[in-house]
């Protein structure tokens, strides 16, 4: 049988040379980079070159990048230290967030007190600029925490105009750009961002590792204790195979993204081309001509009762995709995602989320699309 992974959202395929580095530190540094003897300092200075490589390719300072285990401790740390340390009173989100923002604004409403107001999500999944800069002008000392690109459905936030609104209204600009980073270029030296996150297991690096960037002058405290390592703000021994895994993750993506970008891009509109000519109702959750070039997200013209069992049938022919986040792909509910702008009729459709990596080739969408006529 034959097997196509069309899940790239979820988790990537980590590449040979990101082995191989992993596997030469595992090999030669394994000492605890908080030693001072050779060992330690060796491990050390494999960190300290990770995090110099990261920074060089998103623009920014390297000791604004602290090491995290992934996205979501990354944003758990960002969201409670603005409200603990910068005094954040309000948050400023969205309904089609990732739940590692979603379930922790909801937590610290309750234990904090802290005011969330969702900005309006547009009928093609889009955020509403007016109503952010709307709620942006009700004063208060707030903190803006809305992803680059959606995970679902691939909507694109725009960073800059999203960046000058916050500082126009002194608000404090956090972004997740955990489906983003390794796909494209963010260049933090010319976009006021204050905060973000990334997770190395989304641009073919190994998963356990991620880091948040950190603007300098802004100062937060630990929410993990007993150790000083990070810059005293991320305590825990580091895990530097991992940790050099994501730096040569992140520097090979950027190399290949032109060359990469474009096939994806054509695997993308051929897969369209072949949904519109096989299933001539299908239809897509945001205008796949708009969303990142790598996710599309399919509304699929089937009977309502194909919904629990789309997934397992697509599995048992080889066949991975999903329905949304893989945080919650057990789920047969709708996505909280999708629930906030789709109609009911479209809700009550079976839908699959297919992301794509420069691994894919258009058999694999010809494959994708004859499973899908069996079904």
């Amino acid at each position: 049988m034959k097997h196509v992974y069309l899940d790239n959202a979820s988790t990537t395929q980590l590449r040979k040379e990101v082995i191989n580095e992993m596997t030469k530190v595992m090999n030669e540094n394994f000492g605890n980079p908080s030693s001072t003897h050779h060992f330690g300092r060796d491990a050390k200075n494999v960190i300290e070159l990770s995090r110099k490589s990261i920074a060089k390719n998103i623009n920014c300072n390297a000791q604004e990048i602290i090491f995290t285990s992934c996205g979501t401790e990354a944003n758990n740390f960002i969201i409670l230290s603005s409200i603990r340390d910068l005094g954040v009173k309000r948050i400023i989100t969205s309904k089609i967030e990732h739940h590692a923002v979603l379930h922790t604004v909801e937590v610290f409403e309750k234990q904090f007190g802290t005011k969330i107001d969702y900005v309006n999500i547009l009928d093609d999944g889009t955020i509403d600029y007016n109503d952010l800069e709307t709620l942006l002008s009700q004063e208060q000392n707030t903190l803006v925490s809305l992803m680059h690109v959606n995970n679902e459905i691939g909507t694109v936030l725009n960073l800059e105009k999203v960046a000058q609104l916050c500082k126009n209204y002194n608000a404090y600009f956090h972004t997740d750009t955990v489906q983003s980073i390794g796909k494209t270029r963010i260049d933090l030296s010319q976009i006021p961002i204050d905060f973000l996150v990334a997770s190395a297991h989304k641009f073919h690096g190994p998963k356990g590792v991620g880091f948040a960037f950190i603007r300098k002058n802004i100062a937060l405290k630990p929410i993990l204790l007993g150790g000083e390592q990070e810059k005293g703000l991320r305590a825990g021994t580091e895990s530097v195979h991992n940790i050099a895994g994501m730096a040569k993750a992140l520097e090979l993506s950027l190399e290949n993204l032109e060359t990469e970008k474009n096939n994806i891009s054509e695997l993308k509109k051929y897969l369209v081309e072949q949904l519109q000519l096989n299933f001539p109702e299908v239809h897509f959750a945001g205008n796949p001509d708009e969303t990142f070039y790598n996710v599309i997200n399919v509304i699929l013209p089937f009977d309502t009762n194909k919904i629990s069992m789309l997934l397992f049938q697509l599995d048992m022919n080889g066949v991975a995709v999903s329905r949304g986040s893989a945080c919650q792909s057990g789920s047969v509910k709708p996505s909280h995602v999708l629930e906030a702008f789709l109609s009911h009729e479209e809700l009550n459709k079976p839908n699959i989320r297919v992301s794509f990596s420069h691994y894919n080739s258009t058999e694999d969408i010809d494959y994708l699309i004859e499973v899908l006529k069996k079904i």
